[in-house]
């Protein structure tokens, strides 16, 4: 199971922070989950006025993270899910996707929550997208890592 050994981390109190949630649209179903699963743990946080913003696939992921934390948020999430097909194509865009969220979050200094699902089969995707039935939760964990990371910045 991909979650074992998940940090058991208790939401705290992040009100102060600016958050940004950038989700990919391909596959409705699994990005409604991760987007859900965002939205709770922004509230468990605290975060009130986070901004939620849509691009077409994960391929568009970074340029889009990157121009939010240009904008100043103390965090971004990063919310997609690329399923493995016949061709190199999987190959190339989780890589592009990855490299380019690293980048941001390098470049800027600042935490980037990674919620990118690389799944070989939907059931994987859809096992991970915090639905009923679901046995993981990424996009409240990316979005935790994300917060915890932003507050630990502030204390550096």
């Amino acid at each position: 199971m991909s979650g074992h050994g998940a940090p058991d981390q208790k939401p705290v109190d992040a009100g102060a922070l600016t958050v940004a949630v950038v989700a990919a649209s391909w596959h409705d179903e699994v990005m409604d989950g991760l987007v859900a699963g965002a939205e709770r743990a922004l509230a468990a946080y605290n975060i009130t006025e986070p901004l939620v913003v849509r691009v077409p696939g994960a391929f568009e992921l970074p340029v889009a993270a990157g121009v939010l934390a240009a904008k100043g948020y103390d965090a971004v999430v990063a919310l997609g899910v690329v399923i493995r097909g016949g061709t190199p194509h999987f190959d190339y865009v989780c890589h592009a996707a990855t490299d380019g969220l690293g980048r941001v979050a390098l470049d800027h200094r600042m935490p980037i929550g990674f919620g990118l699902l690389t799944c070989d089969t939907d059931e994987q995707a859809l096992d991970r997208a915090g639905l009923d039935g679901s046995s993981e939760d990424k996009g409240w964990e990316a979005t935790a890592a994300a917060i915890t990371t932003a507050l630990t910045l502030r204390e550096i």
